[in-house]
């Protein structure tokens, strides 16, 4: 009887934390739920089979609660079956032969307190990428990685910060209009670049790293949900193909992430071919996707990779895209709701009171 009473108790738990992510409310302890979404599905999955050892056939209670279990199981599969290979490529395999309109980019959050430098410049070395993008950098990484990211990488965007917003953008290809914006927060970095392919195409690139929801830095996820929907709505109206990488601080299968893939009109690499999960390197139990490259129906896929450990708590992450407009429309995803673009712009609203309130608080302090 005490076996099944845990039982109980253990698929209680499943069940509530199943539940708790679907509540659109963006406090942290709310939100840290979607990240767990993996380690919940198989946590459901122990509690259903183990739930068989003490199963009456003849209680009602028995069969509720297996039917529950096995609702939240199916809720959960259904989240992160489009990362399977059961489901369709959002991005479709290129068939064109490799040439001057192939970009191979490489993201890594290298973790700013991280000092194994060489780690990462031998990954970097090994992929020889046209574009990378490292976040979490500040001027003791932009020192120890000069010499050997300057000798490669002609053209590039630097903002070291203290603060683990730092970032710095190589780019063996010219970069055009490039600018460095506060979306949400003046401490939090964006890069805005133009890209010119050896087909003198031009595509545009952002780099974000938003704020997580954490008790620690913010106790809700609208700065971090803000960001992503003015990039959302950048790459939305933009005349360039567009490509949107980095530390996103949320998984690909969240409300937020979501939103921002329709608002956008961009394409998960990752759909149909995998989790590629990146976070956390130091630990394989908890283990989730947090780097994204999202890329326009314009491009093609060729290859995807999850880089080796460099030391952080994040592993690099490795793509190779081909330049095929004329193939964008097969593509193409639906054309976005407008009840979805309000939801996005109330985000963004949201986010400007919040950092209007803590503004005044400030000057109030002060």
């Amino acid at each position: 009887m005490k076996l099944k009473i845990f039982l109980q108790v253990f698929g209680a738990i499943a069940v509530l934390l199943t539940i708790i992510p679907i509540l659109a409310v963006d406090y942290w302890w709310i939100r840290m739920f979607d990240f767990t979404h993996l380690q919940l599905t198989t946590l459901t999955l122990i509690a259903l089979l183990a739930y068989f050892i003490r199963f009456d056939i003849k209680s009602r209670s028995d069969y509720a609660f297996v039917i529950v279990l096995l609702a939240c199981f199916i809720y959960q599969g259904y989240k992160i079956q489009p990362y399977t290979p059961l489901a369709s490529y959002e991005v479709m395999n290129s068939e064109k032969p490799i040439g001057d309109t192939t970009l191979k980019v490489f993201a890594a959050n290298v973790l700013q307190k991280n000092s194994e430098y060489s780690s990462l410049v031998r990954e970097i070395q090994n992929y020889d990428a046209d574009v990378v993008l490292l976040t979490e950098t500040n001027s003791e990484w932009l020192k120890q990685i000069s010499s050997t990211m300057d000798s490669r990488y002609p053209h590039a965007v630097k903002v070291p910060k203290d603060n683990t917003y730092g970032m710095l953008l190589y780019s063996k290809l010219p970069l055009v209009n490039a600018k460095v914006r506060q979306l949400v927060h003046d401490s939090i970095p964006s890069i805005h670049t133009g890209v010119i392919l050896p087909s003198k195409d031009t595509l545009q690139l952002y780099c974000i790293h938003p704020t997580p929801p954490m008790p620690q830095e913010n106790p809700t996820s609208t700065a971090r949900d803000a960001e992503m929907m003015i990039i959302a709505k950048l790459s939305r109206s933009s005349q360039l193909p567009v490509i949107v990488l980095g530390d996103f601080n949320d998984v690909a299968w969240s409300r937020t992430t979501e939103l921002f893939e329709k608002v956008s009109g961009l394409l998960d690499i990752r759909k149909g071919r995998g989790l590629y999960n990146t976070y956390n390197a130091k630990n394989p139990i908890m283990r989730w996707p947090l780097d994204h490259i999202f890329v326009a129906p314009d491009f093609r896929y060729l290859k995807m990779e999850r880089g080796k450990k460099i030391g952080s708590d994040h592993f690099p992450v490795y793509v190779e895209l081909h330049y095929e407009p004329s193939g964008a429309k097969v593509q193409r995803p639906p054309e976005v709701s407008a009840e979805v673009l309000d939801l996005a712009n109330r985000m963004i609203r949201e986010a400007e009171l919040e950092e209007r309130i803590k503004q005044q608080e400030l000057r109030l302090e002060l």
